[in-house]
């Protein structure tokens, strides 16, 4: 679901326009752009010109009366998600309505804004989960992949009917309290384990408003194989909540968090599935769920979770993985290629965790960091970002929004920015076919997951871009996971340079097998990862057998 949400409201009563009108953009969590029509014909003309996300209509209007007003809206606009408006004399008309597809019934004369609002989330949640949960261009993006490299390698046709999907998928929808304590949301929740054949799986949970069981299933596959290229005894899982954190308070965000860490409660454990943060989570986040866990247990269980922090048993260097195993793997590229670092120039598009920490190692390494950007927009500096003041600015505002120095451009224009090295580390999706012959760099290290598409590829592999496919670039985070739970089960604390030795030396030997793949099979970096991670997880199945 996106920020914008465009409302078509059909009524024909003057005050009941502008108080719906107003409650609506008073809209905290969504922006809703409303178009008011008085009559049905000119309710479906004004669709005809531009669909709605949503409708709120009233079944008494000037040119259709009753349950026939539902049935001709409904048969020119279906599948958009109907809200009936209704008074209180009619509500046996409106709970027909529900009955034959409208999503939710609203009395005029009990209207507020949250309750306005929270309908109207509810029915585009609730149309959205009907159309379908597996559309999703990440899992698209994911299976593209994963065809590719089963094509090459000859894959059996049954194992590849059996990766194409999860062995388990959990759809969950919870509640939880607001702090206005009357106040109950509810929201759709997944943990999905991809393949179960090579130990407890593992992967992180994200928060996000456009979390669905594609996207986490298209993040479970690829965690499937990230963790056989790097050699971890684990397959791969994801998890997600559809929420937006950033409306939440603290309180909100524990109590969000334990409900859902007690819904998929049976599917997770240290020998089973380890969550772990990922986009809108924290070690905070893992905390709780590590309490919730322990709490049903009955003892402490800090292996049920990676990335919690240090004092509860998290690793050193959690935090700080997936950025560093980006620049160690950069580092790999640069002595193969016999690059000096230190007369490179980097940008790097996202300066969340992973961005901002592959930001600050490269400028350690003497690389000169000339554009960084987040969701506000980039900054450019030809002269080298002062990644110093830049962090001390974050830290303040939480954004790049109103940082003084540089030039100001969008996330767009940042991409296509001259420089050796580009570190795309924000969300899926954002190198394809429209902007692959503009990009001006030598080498792309993806820190996010799936930020290419597979016709960019093509483009960027005739045009002799190397990619640093995710698969390796990013695995710094899992890896480590894997070293804090290693550390859990054995009651030991490594030191940071352990870790940090430790996380170079796999990840340099991972790079070097997916080189020689690369070589001997005359292909580009990411189909060779594929064609690794996918060979070891076909061998494993198919040592085990199938039961019965």
């Amino acid at each position: 679901m996106s920020d914008r949400v465009e409302v078509l409201l059909i009524e024909d009563n003057p005050v009941h326009m502008r108080l719906i009108e107003n409650l609506l953009k008073r809209g905290l969590e969504l922006n809703f752009e409303v178009r008011i029509a008085e009559r049905v014909d000119q309710g479906l003309a004004l669709f005809e010109e531009k669909p709605a996300d949503v409708i709120l209509l009233d079944l008494m209007l000037p040119d259709s009366e009753g349950f026939e007003t539902f049935l001709k809206v409904k048969g020119r606009v279906e599948p958009t998600p109907i809200v009936i408006l209704t008074g209180l004399d009619d509500m046996q008309l409106a709970v027909r309505a529900v009955e034959s597809g409208a999503q939710d019934y609203l009395v005029k004369s009990q209207l507020n804004g949250e309750l306005l609002s929270r309908s109207v989330r509810y029915a585009l949640e609730r149309a959205r989960a009907r159309a379908g949960e597996w559309k999703s261009p990440m899992l698209r993006l994911a299976h593209q992949q994963f065809l590719k490299a089963a094509q090459l390698m000859n894959l059996d046709d049954n194992l590849r009917q059996r990766l194409l999907f999860p062995q388990r998928s959990q759809v969950v929808t919870l509640p939880f309290r607001r702090d206005d304590y009357g106040q109950v949301e509810t929201v759709f929740g997944y943990r999905v384990q991809h393949v179960l054949t090579m130990g407890p799986t593992k992967g992180g949970v994200r928060y996000h408003h456009d979390v669905n069981l594609g996207e986490v299933t298209a993040l479970a596959m690829w965690m499937t194989w990230k963790c056989a290229l790097m050699h971890l005894p684990f397959g791969g899982a994801k998890g997600g909540v559809r929420v937006r954190p950033d409306t939440l308070s603290r309180q909100e965000l524990q109590r969000l968090t334990r409900r859902y860490t007690s819904e998929i409660i049976d599917v997770i454990g240290p020998d089973k599935d380890i969550p772990a943060p990922d986009l809108g989570t924290n070690e905070q986040t893992m905390a709780w769920m590590m309490d919730t866990y322990s709490e049903q247990a009955g003892h402490a269980v800090p292996t049920v979770v990676t990335g919690k922090p240090v004092v509860l048993g998290g690793s050193r260097g959690r935090k700080e993985a997936t950025g560093r195993g980006v620049v160690f793997v950069i580092e790999e590229a640069a002595r193969q290629r016999g690059w000096r670092l230190d007369e490179r120039t980097a940008v790097v598009q996202g300066y969340g965790n992973v961005g901002s920490h592959a930001a600050r190692y490269l400028d350690e390494l003497g690389v000169r960091v000339v554009g960084v950007s987040d969701h506000t927009g980039g900054i450019f500096d030809s002269t080298g970002v002062d990644l110093e003041k830049l962090d001390a600015h974050v830290a303040e505002v939480g954004t790049l929004e109103g940082y003084a120095q540089g030039d100001r451009l969008t996330n767009a224009e940042l991409l296509e920015l001259k420089c050796d090295v580009l570190v795309p580390a924000a969300v899926e999706n954002q190198i394809t076919a429209s902007n692959a012959g503009k990009l001006q760099c030598e080498l792309v290290a993806e820190g996010a997951n799936g930020p290419t598409s597979t016709e960019a590829d093509d483009i960027l592999t005739e045009r002799g871009i190397t990619v640093l496919p995710d698969l390796l670039a990013n695995a710094g985070g899992v890896t480590v996971s894997y070293f804090e739970w290693v550390q859990g089960i054995q009651n030991t604390m490594w030191t940071m340079s352990e870790v940090n030795e430790r996380l170079r030396a796999l990840l340099q030997e991972a790079y070097r097998r997916v080189v020689a793949q690369s070589e001997e099979l005359s292909v580009d970096l990411r189909t060779a990862a594929l064609i690794a991670g996918v060979d070891r997880v076909a061998r494993a199945k198919l040592m085990r057998g199938l039961y019965p």
